[in-house]
């Protein structure tokens, strides 16, 4: 069997997402840091493994996959986490309740996104991320109301929405964003920091 290799940079919510995937899934694996702050993301070794310059790549199962969406959905369908529900309107529930951090948040708080807008200078940047962090985390607690309060997002075991929303709330800790206003989220986030999976993903835990 291949060894997994997974190319991450610490406080990546892309690659924290994709950790919390690899420990639920209970797969070992080697972690490479790639250093953002020192542009390691385009170093030429890099780019031949991701010519988008950006961090999670994961080689598994003789494979090299990019773009932490599809990582997670690789290793759902074959570790059968059970990330998504089988009926296809439940599933599209979740995955666009994830998808409200992962593709409408996540992008314009990307590290190159904030610098390029901000010149990566305060207040300006901190500015820049609750903007939009906050309503991002508003929206994910409206639609939450959708599902049944239970332990986690939306059931009693974590899916695809947990592990979008516990890095985006690592990033809300960081920048001041505030969503004190979003009990659901909060109690999910309790109950997610009890699990030894999120526990071994976060970044205090893999800092280099």
């Amino acid at each position: 069997m291949t060894e997994t290799v997974l190319y991450d940079y610490w406080r990546s919510s892309a690659s924290y997402r994709v950790r919390i995937a690899l420990n639920l899934a209970g797969i070992p694996y080697r972690a490479v840091p790639v250093d953002l702050t020192l542009a390691a993301h385009r170093a030429p070794e890099h780019l031949a493994r991701n010519p988008q310059a950006l961090v999670p790549v994961l080689e598994i199962d003789g494979h090299t996959f990019t773009q932490s969406l599809a990582i997670l959905d690789y290793l759902d369908r074959t570790r059968t986490l059970r990330l998504l529900p089988e009926d296809p309107a439940e599933r599209a529930h979740v995955q666009a309740l994830a998808q409200v951090l992962a593709v409408d948040v996540h992008p314009v708080c990307n590290l190159s996104v904030m610098t390029h807008a901000t010149g990566g200078t305060e207040p300006a940047r901190s500015d820049w991320m609750r903007h939009f962090i906050t309503p991002g985390l508003a929206t994910f607690e409206k639609l939450l109301e959708r599902f049944s309060a239970s332990s986690y997002a939306t059931g009693e075991t974590p899916s695809l929405a947990d592990i979008c929303l516990i890095p985006q709330l690592y990033n809300a800790d960081r920048w001041g964003a505030d969503y004190s206003a979003c009990p659901r989220i909060i109690a999910v986030s309790h109950t997610c920091a009890r699990h030894p999976a999120f526990q071994a993903a976060h970044p205090d835990a893999v800092r280099p």
